[in-house]
């Protein structure tokens, strides 16, 4: 991934990889990055993706921002840096609305999937992609303790795991829009999921 990136035009990228970071929950996950970060050295905006698609949590960005003690804006779909005033502004999505903050200084921010089209590669960036810098850190670099990362870090611990089974059986109902709702709500109700 970090390839692909360099070979759209990212100037340097850094992986962290050790065995030792290996079975952490969201809270050993989120302190190892914000290390990282800070080993990375001097940064102004941290973007990261709303959430995992395997644990589905989101909470590793806001966790990273706590860690590094700085702003944090989750669920951007669109964002704009206003050099002459070093402000950035974050449109911020909920499920009926936007709302736009801004902030000055470092921050961290999590985006929405809906937010960026990544660019495509182009053939000079993948031609001149040995001459990027690729960089590893590893646990020999962060010197992080056995019990704030990977599995020993990690204060969840999962019994089981398992794919969700889904339900084929469909209801359709057409009726006016008053009884549609009352039906809708019963049956909700009958679910205990209201």
């Amino acid at each position: 991934i970090i390839d692909e990136a360099v070979c759209m035009g990212v100037r340097s990228g850094t992986v962290l990889s050790d065995r030792k970071f290996a079975g952490a929950d969201v809270l050993a996950t989120a302190y190892t990055l914000a290390q990282g970060v800070q080993k990375c050295g001097n940064f102004d905006l941290i973007l990261c993706g709303k959430q995992t698609t395997d644990g589905d949590t989101a909470q590793v960005g806001p966790q990273i921002a706590e860690h590094l003690g700085i702003p944090q804006i989750t669920y951007a779909a669109g964002l704009s840096y206003d050099n002459d005033t070093g402000v950035l502004t974050v449109k911020r999505q909920f499920e009926d609305r936007y709302q736009t903050l801004q902030v000055s200084g470092m921050c961290l921010v999590t985006m929405l999937r809906t937010m960026v089209k990544p660019r495509y590669m182009n053939v000079w960036d993948i031609v001149s992609q040995d001459e990027k810098e690729v960089g590893r850190i590893t646990n020999e670099d962060l010197q992080l303790e056995k019990s704030v990362c990977g599995l020993s870090g990690s204060p969840t611990k999962v019994k089981a795991s398992f794919t969700k089974q889904l339900d084929k059986t469909v209801e359709t109902l057409e009726l006016p829009a008053e009884e549609a709702a009352k039906t809708i709500l019963a049956a909700l109700q009958q679910r205990h999921l209201i």
